[in-house]
């Protein structure tokens, strides 16, 4: 939840803040959004912050958004969370820009007898990773969390299965109204991938995710993202259908440590890799490791499989997390860095990335309950040197 563990959720791992855009410098194709049209995620509809942030376009007006985690309220003008509820799991928004440019988002909180529930799953704790559209049907592929008591708050929870919704029909305005059915990966997943569409991409015939693996294997400890793909017409069977790419760069069944390729050493389980038509160049946006994530990292490549070029920053400093900054705070960390490609303009790319906190989250006043400005997306805007 909110306690996603610091390496896993860097690696699972505003009010004002989320509009501000920070600005770095370079080369962007236009895709034609209404000028100044960037996102922005105000407290509205009971939803009060949220990580995650994935999006996808759905038609010509509408953008999908996938939150985890979510402070939820029936109160209007909250200024704090103190005491606030959370939905464990995933919520979804939609939104629109209109002719003039104006970015509009509706939350759709789903509820039962007066209490906010996650919008999938109703006995699981699920957390939403990289949606893809494929021959018309929308997948959102989904992480199924555990508690872990046992363990040392923040950190108490384990990924256990990986599933993905199914949805054929989503010309409904209210998601709550699409008809969800789900595709379990159970026996599919094999050790070491802890999570699975970190970022996927429909690409040709196939679609491709990019896991975070970590094998530590005496004989091959190795860990980032490797390579996955799927023929689009075997979605629906996808435990034997399942490529992996290897260190000779050919695509085998299985998934062999020894073997395995990491294609991007970012290690990550939260990125965006998208085509860049007039680049003719495919960009990873994803959140630094080090220094409790203080940089905004991209990577190019020709195809999807790489080579990949070395990371280079697009934000240089975090403020959250920047001893300098007026926002910094020593528990905070900040991950779950994506592009947003469908509100890009030319030389332009927007992206966001969430801080959280590591102060103990059962702790009804904690940071994070404190500070609105804290565990909802923060949108930047930035141009990618040449």
């Amino acid at each position: 939840m909110t306690k996603k563990l610091f390496w896993f959720i860097l690696l699972i791992l505003s009010i004002g803040l989320s509009a501000c855009s920070h600005i770095s410098t370079g080369k962007y194709p236009a895709y034609f959004q209404p000028a100044q049209c960037l996102p922005n995620f105000p407290d509205k509809d009971g939803w009060y912050g949220g990580d995650g942030a994935y999006s996808i376009k759905l038609d010509k007006e509408r953008t999908l958004w996938l939150f985890g985690d979510t402070f939820v309220s029936e109160d209007k003008g909250r200024k704090d969370r103190i005491s606030m509820n959370v939905v464990m799991g995933t919520t979804m928004a939609i939104s629109t820009c209109s002719n003039d440019g104006q970015f509009k988002i509706q939350y759709y909180l789903k509820k039962r007898n007066g209490n906010f529930l996650s919008s999938f799953g109703t006995n699981e704790w699920l957390w939403p990773q990289d949606p893809f559209i494929a021959n018309n049907t929308l997948y959102v592929p989904l992480l199924v969390v555990k508690a872990m008591l046992d363990l040392k708050t923040p950190f108490n929870f384990k990924i256990v299965r990986h599933k993905i919704a199914r949805i054929r029909n989503y010309t409904a305005a209210d998601p709550h109204q699409w008809a969800v059915d789900y595709i379990d990966l159970r026996g599919a997943i094999l050790p070491g991938i802890e999570a699975f569409a970190a970022t996927s991409v429909v690409f040709e015939n196939h679609v491709y995710f990019y896991p975070l693996y970590n094998s530590l294997k005496k004989t091959a400890k190795i860990s980032g993202n490797i390579l996955v793909r799927i023929p689009i017409d075997k979605l629906d069977d996808p435990a034997d259908n399942m490529e992996y790419l290897n260190r000779s760069r050919t695509w085998e069944k299985g998934l062999m440590p020894a073997k395995a390729m990491i294609v991007l050493a970012a290690g990550v389980s939260e990125l965006s890799v998208r085509y860049h038509a007039d680049e003719k160049k495919w960009i990873a946006v994803y959140m630094s490791l080090k220094n409790s994530g203080d940089q905004l990292l991209y990577q190019t490549a020709d195809k999807p499989e790489g080579l990949w070029t070395k990371p280079k920053a697009l934000i240089e400093k975090i403020p959250e997390v920047d001893p300098q900054s007026r926002l910094y705070d020593k528990d905070t960390f900040c991950y779950a860095g994506k592009e947003h490609i469908q509100f890009a303009r030319e030389r332009t790319i927007v992206a966001t990335y969430v801080c959280n906190s590591l102060e103990d989250f059962q702790n009804k006043t904690n940071f994070i309950r404190r500070n609105l400005f804290l565990y909802r997306p923060v949108v930047i805007t930035a141009i990618i040197s040449q």
